[in-house]
């Protein structure tokens, strides 16, 4: 059976399942990750011809239309910022300020800022369950990008959204992404192994951790309602793979932008634009369309 079926197959199993999975938190040390080679293996991971470029090209699009020039725009947990880099590419005038508690993380983020030669965002120690260093209503936009499921429990993913609806304008953009937990352990565990043969053991094992530390969709869903009624829900067909929360556009992506976006989809090698394509075509079919295309 081919990868593509194989996926398929445990999609549908996956949506016809009644099971329960419990949620399993992430060890203590991977929540840090201050570890030297974890750290490296992300920030290399996310580079342009890194194994997650398609997808941190496929946020940057969905986040432009949200982001207006001259915005302040806060990123929840910005690692070594490879996705904020490539946000950042596309809204040049747009300041971000991405938190993050790792001081490892926060070190990388500054090398990746450099290498990139972004001038536009500035990473800061931060807690996102308070975001205590900033003031009621200091942001235009807040955007989390994978970052919810490393919070422990469910008490503290409302304590972050609670805080972010705090940090945020009146009619600001809101973009947030995590994965939804599977309802079985065999789809968890094919999603983490299914390309074992081109990703670090280390990728494997943290990508398993990252699934079974996925909030559910209802779990979500709860924590988002601090939000009211102007933030939409979408999630990867057949299965919660992706699920995605995303005010309305708040304007037209420029000519200047789309010509980024083209370059950055560009260098992106061949197997790179295929993932992208059918990334784009998954949640696509669950409702969410790509503002444009970059091809």
């Amino acid at each position: 059976m081919s990868g593509g079926s194989a996926m398929l197959a445990y999609l549908i199993v996956e949506r016809l399942s009644r099971r329960v999975l419990p949620r399993v938190p992430e060890p203590p040390e991977l929540v840090i990750m201050d570890n030297l080679a974890q750290n490296e293996f992300f920030e290399l991971a996310g580079r342009e011809d890194g194994i997650l470029a398609f997808i941190y090209l496929y946020q940057a699009l969905q986040i432009a239309p949200l982001v207006r020039p001259g915005d302040h725009v806060l990123d929840l947990g910005c690692g070594p910022a490879n996705q904020l880099v490539q946000v950042a590419k596309l809204n040049p005038q747009t300041h971000f300020t991405g938190i993050d508690t790792s001081a490892g993380m926060r070190n990388r983020a500054r090398q990746t800022i450099g290498r990139c030669g972004v001038a536009n965002i500035e990473p800061v120690p931060g807690d996102m369950t308070t975001l205590a260093e900033f003031a009621d209503a200091s942001f235009d936009c807040v955007i989390s990008t994978m970052s919810l499921h490393h919070l422990p429990d469910e008490v503290a993913l409302s304590d972050a959204l609670r805080a972010s609806r705090r940090v945020l304008k009146p009619g600001g953009g809101l973009y947030l992404i995590d994965f939804g937990r599977f309802k079985r352990a065999a789809t968890q565990r094919f999603f983490a192994e299914n390309r074992s043969d081109i990703q670090p053991e280390i990728f494997t094992r943290d990508y398993f951790n990252s699934l079974r530390a996925a909030f559910s969709v209802d779990e979500l869903s709860r924590a988002m309602r601090v939000f009211g009624d102007g933030v939409t829900r979408y999630a990867t067909a057949l299965a919660p793979f992706m699920v995605i929360f995303k005010s309305a556009a708040r304007h037209e992506p420029d000519e200047l932008t789309r010509q980024v976006a083209r370059e950055l989809y560009r260098r992106l090698s061949a197997s790179q634009q295929k993932d992208f394509r059918l990334y784009a075509r998954w949640l696509r079919a669950g409702g969410l369309e790509l503002p444009f295309a970059p091809d």
